[in-house]
């Protein structure tokens, strides 16, 4: 609410302090009843349409983060769409990595931003040729090589930025396939060196395509991907967040659940 001070003081020392101790205007004495309505009027005036475009200024901000975050869900999906019709894996393991978060003790804020980053773990996949990630069989030597890029290519596609979001998307894509004992790619990292955000979204990407139909192999039974956690937990995975993984394994199943594959019928 704006304030106006009437004073007998009319030094330019007494004017300031009372502007720089929040009021909008002054009134010297003696004051005219009718000048100080219009003075008051003008004010609320003011006020009012400051706390009109300030709510217009929020209403955009939030237009445009709701976009930003569309556009980074799309692209992740895009980038699925190579090598899984539907693209439900990025949804399914972004919801898995929210909530091994949350059971992990992150907060939140910080659960909700890695579900928003952890779609574009795969984005470089758009530039591996379809010859390397759609063949129906073991990739050789050669062909891993290739593939091994796309860890690399999705930080170059998302770039350093200012953005808290596309930062920890370019972490996740660049470093999402290092391993806990240090022999992962592309940059060895081991332990603690990789994001907490990594080794989460690592555990969350596997579980899903392991249980899931790949051009490479039928889709494992949850008990059987449950296992190969355990087994991999170490070397692969940080053991502390598969313990907690495990934990939360009905949650995941409600996940896995509710965002299924669906059969795409394709027209000839």
């Amino acid at each position: 609410m704006p304030v106006i001070f009437v004073t007998a003081k009319g030094e330019t020392a007494d004017e300031s302090l009372g502007f720089d101790i929040g009021a909008v205007d002054y009134i010297t004495k003696p004051v005219s009843p009718s000048l100080v309505l219009r003075r008051v009027h003008t004010q609320l005036s003011l006020y009012d349409e400051k706390r009109l475009l300030d709510e217009m200024v929020k209403d955009r901000t939030r237009e445009l983060e709701q976009t930003r975050l569309q556009i980074i869900q799309r692209l992740g999906r895009a980038a699925e769409y190579k090598d899984n019709e539907t693209g439900m894996h990025v949804i399914r393991m972004s919801y898995y990595s929210q909530i091994l978060a949350l059971a992990s003790g992150m907060s939140e804020d910080e659960a909700e931003l890695l579900l928003n980053a952890a779609p574009m773990h795969d984005i470089g996949k758009i530039g591996i040729p379809d010859k390397v990630l759609l063949k129906p069989g073991k990739l050789d030597a050669d062909e891993w090589k290739i593939m091994r890029r796309h860890p690399q290519m999705g930080a170059e596609i998302l770039g350093s930025h200012d953005s808290v979001l596309l930062n920890l998307a370019r972490d996740i894509a660049l470093t999402h396939h290092e391993r806990w004992d240090g022999t992962g790619h592309p940059n060895g990292l081991k332990g603690a060196e990789i994001s907490i955000h990594a080794r989460i979204v690592a555990i969350a990407d596997t579980f899903d395509a392991l249980t899931t139909v790949r051009p490479y192999k039928q889709a494992w039974l949850t008990g059987e991907a449950i296992e190969q956690l355990k087994k991999e937990s170490g070397t692969h995975f940080e053991p502390a967040l598969v313990d907690i993984f495990l934990s939360i394994i009905p949650q995941i199943l409600e996940i896995k659940d509710k965002y299924a594959e669906i059969t795409v019928q394709h027209l000839e």
